[in-house]
């Protein structure tokens, strides 16, 4: 099998629910720019990816990745993993790329394979509980208000991405705690917020609370900080999710005692290839691994990955907005197509592309 053509289509969606993050960081864009990568294989299969920054991933695929891919078989992925890592070392390219590259030939893998991606990896479950992840809310009364509703939808875990500020995050996170009892799994997600004084203030908090896992608080630039501050907290800190060189780097954190848990994803991490090898690093640990984030390559990842234990999904606005591929249970399945299941409209896309390859 050989890939024949590869091709990039651009499109802008208006933001239908517009949120912001913490103090310092950019919130939701009034137009959501991605880029859909398409790979054309000389037996029909084709393989789709979609990468969240349009421009960006426009020029890398059309300058540099379209020339490496054309005439490279789809089913050697191993080898076309670390050739990116080799373009990777002339172009520093983001992480997502290499995750939006390694998605569409795993794509054509399990297409080829007459199998959904989870079971071809092996399959460990069929079906995931979704937590609740929220955007941030003005006030506390505000928080409580949305955790009410994600209760009243059925969530049983709730994660929050807070303000930024050390002392009004731990009064909204011990706050939470007592509205919501002791049975709802929370979470919290500093965002890489805070300094290591203010780290330490917080987890605290967030140990008092029963909170059941503290991530990324910093900066993942030093893995000196994040080890002193799992030796001062009994509560598990979940680390190494922006953090780039995939399981390369993730090894370094776990052999340091940087983390107790650590982040995976299609889209950080390498994508399915780079995922598979932070989670298998991690079991090997006795670990978690807790995939970040959503979409369907996600859905494949925790469904085929034993340590990671929750679907992220994201709450925004008030009344919330919930996606429509969580169940009326709180869980999330993925399509019984063979590949990602990715279901796309070629005319309809190339149509609204504003720009294409």
């Amino acid at each position: 099998m050989k890939i024949i053509a590869v091709h990039a289509y651009v499109v802008l969606t208006k933001t239908k629910v517009p949120f912001v993050w913490r103090r310092g960081l950019p919130g939701s864009d009034p137009v959501t720019q991605q880029t859909w990568l398409r790979l054309v294989t000389d037996e029909g299969i084709e393989g789709w990816s979609c990468a969240m920054r349009g421009p960006i991933a426009f020029d890398l695929i059309a300058r540099r990745l379209k020339p490496w891919l054309l005439g490279k078989d789809p089913l050697m992925k191993e080898l076309l993993w670390h050739e990116l890592w080799e373009i990777d070392r002339i172009e520093e390219l983001p992480m997502y790329m290499m995750g939006v590259v390694d998605a569409a030939l795993w794509d054509i893998t399990a297409k080829a394979a007459k199998l959904p991606l989870y079971q071809l990896l092996g399959g460990y479950r069929d079906t995931i509980e979704a937590y609740a992840s929220t955007v941030t809310y003005r006030t506390t009364e505000e928080f409580l208000d949305v955790a009410d509703q994600c209760l009243a939808r059925g969530f049983r875990a709730i994660k929050l991405h807070a303000w930024g500020d050390a002392r009004k995050d731990a009064a909204l996170c011990q706050a939470l705690r007592k509205h919501v009892g002791p049975d709802i799994a929370l979470m919290y997600d500093g965002s890489a917020g805070f300094d290591p004084y203010e780290s330490l203030y917080l987890g605290r908090a967030l140990e008092e609370a029963g909170y059941l896992w503290y991530e990324e608080p910093m900066r993942e630039f030093s893995i000196n900080a994040y080890r002193r501050l799992c030796e001062q907290l009994d509560i598990p800190v979940l680390a190494a999710e922006t953090s780039d060189g995939c399981h390369y780097n993730v090894a370094d954190f776990i052999a340091q005692g940087a983390a107790d848990m650590v982040r995976t994803s299609f889209f950080y991490k390498g994508g399915i290839t780079g995922a598979l090898r932070v989670a298998h690093l991690a079991d090997s640990f006795q670990l978690s691994a807790e995939v970040h984030g959503m979409g369907v390559e996600n859905t494949h990842l925790c469904l085929a990955i034993r340590n990671n234990h929750y679907y992220e999904t994201l709450i925004r606005g008030n009344p919330i907005f919930v996606d429509a591929n969580i169940g009326k249970d709180c869980h999330v399945r993925v399509p019984a197509a063979p590949g990602l299941g990715h279901d796309i409209n070629l005319k309809a896309l190339e149509k609204a592309a504003v720009a294409k390859l």
